[in-house]
């Protein structure tokens, strides 16, 4: 019989107690947990032992799968599965598979006939969405932006058209030392009565999520947004 694959929220904020994002029973099993694959080893291991649950970490053993893992060591990963252990799958930080690495090991589970079981836990990008006041009945989550201006500009076009006709709020990430000059560009490229939220540091207590239309925030002071995780979401 094969094990369970669980994929268990790590903490968006290490500077609050983990009880804030996560629910008791998502520790509990964890602790019973011997084997993981993981987005960064050292992130992993630092929030195993900040479960103070006893869990001897060098008892663990771990597989690294980021976007650096080659395809072909995936179905390796899926072994202790196989010989009926369950798993752990990690993000670096929130929910794993959501924009992350984690998505290519859940569907080689699938394809294996592997049960699949996701734990509750802290999304950043559900939460800024949650509280941003533009609508969650449809949306489209994009991740990260292109780089150069050009085809950045026209993204964000093209995005803002399909919120403002189709009713689909955005959303999108950037690099966090990027933060600013997307938020300066986004000023300057979008209609003044485009709604705009800018979502950061969520579940720290340096926690920001704010709407307004565009004109409304030129005429606010400059958020300083350099190296603070965030989400930006356009909407009508």
């Amino acid at each position: 019989m094969s094990g369970k694959l669980y994929l268990i929220p790590t903490p968006l904020d290490t500077s609050r107690e983990i009880e804030y994002s996560q629910p008791e029973a998502v520790g509990k099993i964890v602790e019973g947990l011997r084997y993981f694959v993981v987005e960064e080893l050292r992130t992993a291991r630092r929030f195993l032992s900040s479960l103070k649950r006893g869990i001897v970490i060098d008892d663990c053993s771990f597989s690294v799968l980021n976007e650096h893992t080659p395809k072909e060591e995936i179905s390796a990963m899926l072994e202790p599965l196989k010989q009926g252990f369950d798993v752990g799958l990690m993000s670096e930080a929130g929910v794993p598979a959501v924009a992350d690495p984690g998505c290519d090991l859940v569907a080689a589970a699938h394809a294996a006939g592997i049960e699949v079981v996701p734990l509750v836990g802290a999304s950043s990008i559900i939460m800024s969405l949650m509280a941003s006041g533009l609508t969650g009945q449809t949306f489209t989550f994009h991740g990260y932006l292109p780089v150069k201006d050009d085809a950045r500009k026209s993204a964000v076009a093209k995005m803002e058209r399909a919120a403002l006709s189709d009713g689909y709020t955005q959303l999108f990430i950037e690099a966090p030392y990027r933060n600013d000059k997307l938020f300066a560009s986004l000023l300057k490229w979008l209609s003044p009565s485009t709604r705009l939220t800018v979502a950061c540091d969520i579940t720290s207590p340096n926690e920001l999520i704010k709407t307004l239309t565009v004109a409304e925030w030129r005429k606010t002071p400059s958020l300083v947004l350099n190296k603070r995780p965030a989400i930006f979401i356009i909407g009508r």
